[in-house]
C-alpha cells in the first residue's frame, strides 16, 4: 500500500504470519500483501510477483543490471530486494505506510538505504508526478492496494499519465490488477489512454485473479523471436519462468475482466 483513503497518520499497522517456511505480510486483515521464503529471501515466491518482472523481456539482457528500477508500493519488498540484489540495479521504492517499511526492514530482509537503494516514505502519486523524476525509471512496477485488497488506490488517467512521464524513453511499466471492487476494463482503458493502444499487453490472469498489465514507452514491441531468446536467457540465469510469460502475453480482451472467484486470495499460488 502506498496511498490510502484514511486520514493522515491513521496507519493500518503491518503484521506478519508464517506457514511452511513462508512469511506473509498483512495490513490488519487476513489478506496477503506479500510473502517471502524465510530460507531464501531473494526468491520471488508468489506467481504474480514473478510475472511483474515481465519487463525484463523488453530489456537488452547484456545491460539488464544497468538502469533504475522503481516500485510504487513496497509490499513485502520482494521486487525491491530482487532488483537491488539479484539484478544489481539502482532501486527506489515508494511506500506511504511507515509501518510497512519498518516491518520489511525487521522481518523481510529489506536492506538499509545505500548508494543503490532508496526507500521513500511518501505518496506514490506525488512521486510519479514530480517533474524532477520525469524520465528516470527504466522499470516501473505498480502494485497499490488498500489494506483489504479490494481495489487499486491509485487508478486514474492522471496517475497513469504520470507513470508514462516517469519512464525513460525505453522504459516499461508493469501493473498488478486485482480486487473485489476493481474494474479491469476501466483500469486498462486508463492505461491505454496514457500509453496508447499499441503499447499495452497483459499476461493471462493467474488462478488467484491477478492480471499483470505491461505498458511501454518505446515505439515497438520486440519481435517474438527476440522475446523468446531473452526469455530463455532469463530462465537460465535468473531461474524465472520467462518462456511461459511469452506464451501468456496477449492483447486485452473481455475474458480478462472477470472478477476474482469467491475465496480467492491475493497472490496465493
Amino acid at each position: 500500500m502506498s496511498r490510502r483513503k484514511s486520514p493522515p497518520g491513521d496507519w493500518v499497522d503491518a503484521t506478519i504470519s508464517e506457514s511452511r517456511g513462508i512469511r506473509y505480510l498483512h495490513l490488519g486483515t487476513p489478506w496477503i500483501q506479500g510473502a517471502m521464503r524465510v530460507s531464501n529471501p531473494q526468491k520471488l515466491e508468489l506467481e504474480y510477483i514473478q510475472r511483474m518482472m515481465v519487463w525484463l523481456l523488453w530489456r537488452d539482457l547484456d545491460a539488464w543490471r544497468e538502469g533504475h528500477a522503481v516500485q510504487l508500493g513496497l509490499g513485502a519488498a520482494a521486487i525491491t530486494r530482487y532488483t537491488h540484489k539479484q539484478l544489481g540495479m539502482r532501486t527506489t521504492a515508494v511506500e506511504l505506510n511507515p509501518t510497512v517499511i519498518g516491518v520489511c526492514r525487521a522481518w523481510f530482509a529489506l536492506p538499509p538505504d545505500g548508494k543503490r537503494l532508496q526507500v521513500i516514505q511518501g505518496d506514490a502519486a506525488a512521486y510519479a508526478a514530480d517533474p524532477a523524476h520525469a524520465g528516470t525509471a527504466d522499470a516501473l512496477c505498480v502494485d497499490l492496494y488498500d489494506h483489504e485488497a479490494a481495489s487499486p488506490v491509485l487508478d486514474d488517467e492522471a496517475f497513469y499519465a504520470a507513470c508514462h512521464r516517469l519512464l525513460t524513453e525505453d522504459g516499461v511499466m508493469t501493473v498488478n490488477l486485482f480486487g473485489r471492487e476493481a474494474s479491469f476494463e476501466r483500469s486498462t482503458e486508463r492505461i491505454k489512454a496514457a500509453f496508447g493502444d499499441d503499447r499495452v499487453l497483459r499476461l493471462k490472469a493467474t488462478k488467484d485473479g491477478n492480471t499483470i498489465v505491461v505498458a511501454w514507452r518505446g515505439n515497438r514491441l520486440p519481435p517474438r523471436e527476440t522475446l523468446m531468446q531473452r526469455a530463455e536467457r532469463i530462465a537460465a540465469e535468473l531461474k524465472l519462468p520467462a518462456p511461459r510469460w511469452v506464451k501468456l502475453l496477449g492483447p486485452i480482451d473481455a475474458e480478462d475482466s472477470r472478477p476474482p472467484r469467491p475465496g480467492e486470495r491475493l497472490g496465493l499460488e
